[in-house]
Formats: structure tokens, sequence, C-alpha cells
């Protein structure tokens, strides 16, 4: 089974944003930005997503990828 990377840390750098400033404007805590930054949150509103696309002026692909798990790519060779 594969997985979300998410790339907020690469859109910032795009933007030129601080995660402070991120997360001002999305109205969310550090800790919760943080969380979802770092591919920990066990679920995201789409609201959210939106917020985030709105803000760093993106599509949600640049926001997240699906990467498939070595275990997951060697079972499929």
């Amino acid at each position: 089974m594969g997985h979300l990377v998410f790339n907020i840390d690469v859109m910032l750098a795009k933007r030129k944003m601080s995660v402070t400033e991120l997360s001002n404007r999305l109205g969310l805590t550090m800790a919760n930005v943080s969380i979802l930054k770092n591919g920990k949150a066990k679920a995201v509103k789409v609201s959210t997503i939106e917020e985030l696309c709105r803000i760093l002026k993106c599509q949600p692909g640049d926001l997240m990828e699906y990467v498939e798990d070595d275990e997951d790519e060697q079972n499929n060779r």
C-alpha cells in the first residue's frame, strides 16, 4: 500500500512564505500546520485543501502526491 507525501514545504519555498505566515492565514495552529506538512495528519478537510490552494496559488496536486511503498513496488515486479 502506498501513502501520500505532502509537498507543502516546496510550495512555501516557491512562494517565499513562512510556516508562521501560512498558519496565520489558514487560521490553524503552528502545531496543526506542522502535522499537516509532515504528513502525520490522519484526515484533512477539503476546505483546508481549498484554502491551501488559494493561499499558495496552486493546485491540489502541487501539495501532495501518492507514492508506492517499497514493498508494493517489489510485489508488482
